[in-house]
């Protein structure tokens, strides 16, 4: 398919006036004269200026080139680069219909290897993307940070504040994982959580994530996708929101997440949505703040080290004998790299369930085990596999 019909080229102000060889700008193949080779690309970048889903963010649509304006300018880091930038999507003639213009895109991209990061536009977006997957027949674990669930269920309600409920209802049905980080308790309703629990899903505060973000990576090392909500990060740091919060992430552990979302070789999309140039300071510090975020992303993706092998050498196994069922418990670890995975034992047939099998842990969880309780990751996975 030809993806020009479906994108305007980038407006020459935004890149005009970087000259700097060093730029992350000039390792990038951009939509401008004519549309970029994608199709061997690493990592393909594309804006959307639709905004229609919000009731409250009115201006996230021009997001997409001040985030751009920033990120071009950052120095290159130490990967290739191999990176295109798409230009911005043409928004359909209703939400409906962009939401269809995204997921062909995603399918398109993931299809061909390609990793696409997305710059909304407003954070209902996300289901656009999470349909890209649909195709692929396997299932899904999704990743969300944000300072609310949006979990509503009335129609009434603005896009941006159903948009999870309309992914958990999709029908078919392949999200196998959810995972929340940074909501902010006295935003949301108690039930809300109460119903990821039940779904075996998980959802971890502000607080939780900042006093253990070395325990929160195996939980973005286990994501297939990413969605970024700037309402998750304080207003001091990302002013350039409507719903901007006092209290949230800072931009350093916005970053860290990035980062650690950045090396997960399972990770194949993330998407940044929200960002309101209108309520932006003079500097637009906003945009610098996910531009660093991006590039962090980038930087991630191009230190990763393809550890999917579990039987080969640079493995060890750990083997746990537990009181009750299941008997023996097996644990990976990285030589290199050191991180941690787990064995879950299912009767599942069906290959789609075969990466579920094997789950991103901590060595907190492996400690768990050798004092004979099965770790939480264990008992959810397992949940949702039988």
């Amino acid at each position: 398919m030809d993806l020009t019909i479906l994108f305007s080229p980038l407006d020459e102000s935004i890149y005009e006036h970087i000259h700097d060889s060093g730029s992350l700008y000039k390792s990038v193949r951009l939509f401008g004269d004519k549309m970029p080779d994608y199709k061997n690309a690493d990592i393909a970048i594309f804006g959307i200026k639709e905004e229609r889903g919000t009731s409250t963010n009115q201006g996230c649509k021009e997001g997409p080139d001040e985030i751009r304006k920033k990120l071009y300018r950052l120095k290159r880091g130490s990967g290739k680069n191999n990176i295109v930038d798409l230009g911005n999507l043409n928004p359909g003639i209703d939400l409906d219909e962009t939401y269809v213009r995204v997921s062909e895109v995603c399918r398109i991209l993931l299809e061909n290897n390609v990793l696409p990061i997305i710059l909304g536009g407003s954070h209902d977006l996300d289901y656009g993307q999470y349909k890209g997957y649909e195709e692929m027949e396997k299932l899904v674990n999704l990743l969300n940070i944000d300072a609310y669930l949006d979990l509503d269920d009335a129609q009434e309600s603005a896009a941006s504040s159903r948009h999870v409920n309309k992914i958990l209802l999709h029908e078919p049905n392949y999200l196998f994982g959810y995972t929340h980080l940074a909501h902010q308790t006295y935003l949301i309703d108690p039930m809300a959580v109460a119903i990821l629990e039940k779904l075996y899903f998980e959802a971890y505060r502000v607080g939780h994530l900042r006093s253990n973000m070395a325990d929160m990576e195996p939980a973005i090392r286990n994501a297939d996708m990413a969605t970024f909500d700037i309402t998750a990060i304080k207003s001091a740091d990302a002013p350039g929101n409507a719903n901007a919060q006092p209290f949230g992430l800072t931009g350093e552990e916005a970053c860290q997440i990035c980062w650690y979302a950045g090396i997960n070789e399972k990770l194949s999309s993330i998407g940044f949505y929200e960002y309101n140039p209108d309520k932006d300071d003079e500097l637009k510090k906003t945009a610098s703040v996910i531009a660093t975020m991006i590039w962090y992303f980038i930087e991630g993706f191009y230190h990763r080290k393809n550890e999917q092998d579990f039987k080969n050498n640079d493995f060890l196994k750990y083997t746990v004998s537990m009181p009750v069922e299941p008997e023996i418990l097996s644990f990976y670890k990285s030589k290199f790299t050191e991180k941690w995975w787990m064995e879950v034992n299912h009767h599942r047939t069906n290959d789609r369930y075969s990466r579920a099998s094997i789950v991103p842990c901590s060595y907190n969880d492996y400690q768990t085990a050798t004092n004979g309780e099965l770790p939480e990751r264990y008992i959810a996975t397992l949940s949702k596999l039988i």
